[in-house]
């Protein structure tokens, strides 16, 4: 089979689920991982084959993304913060904009100057992109994720070989349960936040495949995350420490709110590059 009539085929495959662009970019990511063809080489070289031996493998993922996996799953990787991380079903796909989160947390350590490594906690950690992420700018940074999902730390414990950051399994909801760790100088967290209600504004692609453990909220109670994360900062935020939490743009000042009544300070919001509210700064 010509490459030029997979990606065509395959394109028309997808576009019952994604506009045809987005169709067609995500055949192209498959044959560029897949085949490591580039996104143009059909065009260039329009004779190029798919290798007979590779057909059904291929076919099998077009299978999948026609069922509305993501194709994070079907690869078995996500880009984030320039690293390629290890996800599948029973871990989130991070997000690009969870990225700005990464960049605010290296820019804060980095402007503390301690005299020694630097301590960070990552709540929610799911697939470990962010506890990573900040531990392979931070090299000395002594990273701390924890997650309730053993699946998503199965992940995140083997992200890469050098075993940077410390995974432990906890809920996060349970703030006064004993804890080895502490005090951190960064608390960080990107949580469930997505109201039972918005379901319906979400792709079949996210609802039917990833976790909804760490995606959704009660509609009666949506900030209960971050009651808990402030409630972890009372605890295990050193004086002069500071955090940042990735939060619903419908609730920003609501969000806000419990972090000023958990008497942290210099509370703030902070938009994503899309100009939404997206992340709350606040310090000890």
């Amino acid at each position: 089979m010509l490459l030029a009539d997979f990606i065509r085929d395959g394109a028309r495959r997808l576009e019952t689920l994604y506009p045809s662009p987005e169709a067609r970019g995500l055949v192209l990511m498959l044959c560029t991982e897949k085949l490591g063809t580039t996104s143009y080489t059909h065009i260039v070289e329009p004779d190029t084959q798919v290798p007979a031996d590779r057909q059904a493998e291929l076919e099998d993922d077009l299978r999948r993304l026609a069922a509305g996996e993501p194709i994070q799953y079907v690869l078995g990787v996500a880009e984030f913060c320039g690293h390629r991380f290890a996800v599948g079903p029973g871990v989130l796909v991070p997000r690009p904009e969870t990225e700005l989160l990464v960049a605010d947390a290296v820019r804060l350590l980095r402007e503390m100057e301690l005299d020694r490594p630097p301590r960070v906690l990552d709540l929610c950690t799911g697939s470990g992109c962010i506890a990573w992420s900040i531990a392979r700018e931070i090299r000395d940074a002594q990273v701390v994720g924890v997650d309730l999902s053993e699946a998503a730390l199965a992940y995140a414990r083997r992200q890469f070989p050098d075993g940077s950051p410390v995974f432990l399994q906890a809920d996060v909801l349970d703030t006064e349960q004993d804890f080895p760790y502490g005090p951190f100088d960064l608390i960080v967290s990107n949580p469930p936040y997505v109201l039972e209600r918005e379901r319906a504004q979400m792709r079949p692609n996210v609802l039917e495949h990833e976790p909804a453990l760490a995606l959704f909220v009660p509609d009666d109670d949506p900030l209960r995350f971050y009651r808990a994360v402030a409630r972890w900062a009372q605890r295990f935020l050193r004086p002069g420490g500071a955090g940042i939490v990735e939060i619903n743009e419908s609730l920003g000042p609501e969000t806000a709110a419990v972090f000023r009544a958990a008497g942290l300070k210099n509370v703030r919001t902070v938009p994503d590059f899309y100009k939404k509210i997206r992340f709350v700064h606040f310090a000890a």
